[in-house]
């Protein structure tokens, strides 16, 4: 009889545990509280736009490439990815703007134009990176860390030592980089793991030989497209998907979870669960009195941001703008004071704006553009209609002012997405979009735990534990999760 697995929220990070243990042979069933698959990669669209809610950077390639290798697939079976050059474009406060080239002769060419004798170092600090990447994105975020002893190997305790793990991100950069155009450049990625550089590992300028040895790329037709091939993988290997299937209460015995129930009423029983919804959610809502971590230390726990996020589609082309725009004509340290030290709705943001229909015209009707604002914010702040209006009003002005776009009397479709959609749609642990900051006592062993210490069958899997937040991440969660079932269940 085959074993059977639960597997609660239809994330990508559930959608890769689902798949994996399918293919060991399990009955795999996923059960999504939404209408929809993809959880914050979900999709949606409005007469003729095409919006993705969540993830609109596809870095690391090679990630979802070894994904789909393992099921006896590529890339190029579900879409055709293409490389963005130049990869983005940054906006300043001196008014200018960077295009930043995807070929590494034009990119050392930019930084010896800002400050000589850059280029070589850029070589020699992609090196490190480098070096960083591969052992961590092959060998550290593939350990469930579970306990220390993982860890103990010659290459891991190597590549530890060489990984500056005790230095921070912003002190790193400024050994190579004294512009601060420059410095901003590097120091960008980190912010999507939710925290300031100076309180970032050094460790992750591996996020920089991503962005700018790996490329910024685009799945033509829209960033869900990686959703649809993770559920035609889940499909192939004969998982089930329940959409609408809220889990509201899991039964227990024996130091076991037996059953799960959604909103429905109906009983899922299986022999492992494991849960891709939010942890801080599962534990303080469903497990009573089974959980792994107390109410106290969820609330010690630092979050990566949140983010006020605007779907806007506009019937006019627009100019001076790239796929991936970034606007870093304000102070970074002040905003990053305004999410991290004090925490409010910040008084200068810097923001990002995406418009992926000049990448890509399925996304928009016909002369229209498609639009994608986000401004990261501190979670768990009061969130209504009257601040979102007063952001996207300050956005408009703003995209005016530096690129010329005069949009607002263009808009023909807006919707926004903060804190409180965050909580309704995901259970999002104060609201957050990132899960927790990558900072040093939140990696590794120090992140929350996949496996349930009172419960011998069930596990959690996604960005707020190993290997932490991103697309990438939470597939290697899904393999990391489900490849400790495997090995550790004897049923």
């Amino acid at each position: 009889m085959k074993k059977k697995a639960t597997v609660i929220g239809a994330g990508i990070s559930g959608l890769s545990t689902a798949c994996f243990l399918a293919k060991a042979g399990w009955e795999v069933t996923i059960l999504e509280k939404n209408a929809t698959i993809g959880g914050r990669a979900r999709q949606f669209s409005h007469e003729g736009f095409v919006y993705d809610m969540g993830p609109s950077w596809y870095w690391m390639p090679d990630v979802f490439e070894q994904f789909y290798q393992k099921f006896n697939h590529t890339t190029s079976d579900f879409y055709e990815l293409k490389r963005l050059d130049p990869s983005y474009r940054v906006y300043w406060n001196d008014q200018t703007h960077s295009d930043i080239p995807a070929t590494m002769g034009d990119l050392e060419s930019m930084f010896e134009s800002m400050e000589p004798g850059s280029g070589a170092k850029l070589r020699s600090f992609l090196k490190d990176a480098k070096y960083k990447y591969e052992v961590g994105m092959k060998d550290l975020v593939y350990k469930p860390s579970l306990k220390i002893s993982e860890f103990v190997d010659f290459r891991l305790l190597k590549g530890l030592f060489s990984m500056d793990l005790t230095n921070s991100f912003s002190t790193y950069v400024n050994r190579y980089f004294k512009h601060p155009k420059l410095r901003s450049l590097l120091e960008f990625p980190v912010l999507f793991l939710g925290a300031m550089p100076k309180d970032t590992p050094a460790l992750y300028s591996l996020m920089n030989y991503a962005d700018m040895e790996l490329g910024t790329w685009y799945p033509m037709g829209g960033m869900h497209k990686f959703i649809e091939a993770f559920e035609s993988i889940a499909r192939e290997q004969g998982v089930t998907i329940q959409t609408n299937a809220e889990i509201m209460r899991l039964e227990k015995n024996a130091g076991k979870v037996v059953a799960a129930y959604d909103v429905q009423g109906n009983r899922y029983e299986a022999d492992v669960f494991i849960s891709s919804a939010d942890y801080q959610h599962t534990e303080q809502h469903l497990l009573n009195g089974s959980a792994n971590y107390s109410e106290k230390y969820w609330n010690q726990r630092v979050l990566a941001p949140s983010a006020l996020l605007y779907y806007v589609g506009i019937n006019k082309r627009v100019e001076n703008l790239r796929h991936h725009n970034l606007f870093f004509d304000e102070s970074l340290e002040e905003h990053g004071k305004e999410i991290y030290k004090d925490p409010k709705w910040p008084t200068a943001p810097l923001f990002y704006l995406s418009a992926p229909s000049l990448t890509d015209p399925s996304v928009a009707p016909e002369g229209c553009e498609n639009l994608f604002f986000l401004i990261p914010i501190a979670p768990d702040l009061s969130d209504d209609e009257t601040t979102r209006e007063r952001y996207f009003n300050l956005l408009l002005e703003r995209l005016k002012a530096l690129t010329g776009n005069d949009i607002k009397d263009h808009i023909v479709y807006q919707r926004s997405f903060s804190i409180s959609n965050f909580k309704e749609d995901y259970h999002a642990f104060k609201g957050n979009a990132y899960g927790l900051a990558n900072t040093l006592r939140q990696t590794a062993i120090f992140k929350p735990r996949i496996k349930n210490k009172n419960l011998d069958n069930f596990y959690y899997t996604g960005q707020l534990t190993v290997p932490g937040p991103g697309v990438p991440p939470s597939i290697i969660s899904g393999e990391v999760v489900a490849k400790h079932i495997l090995q550790n269940t004897d049923l």
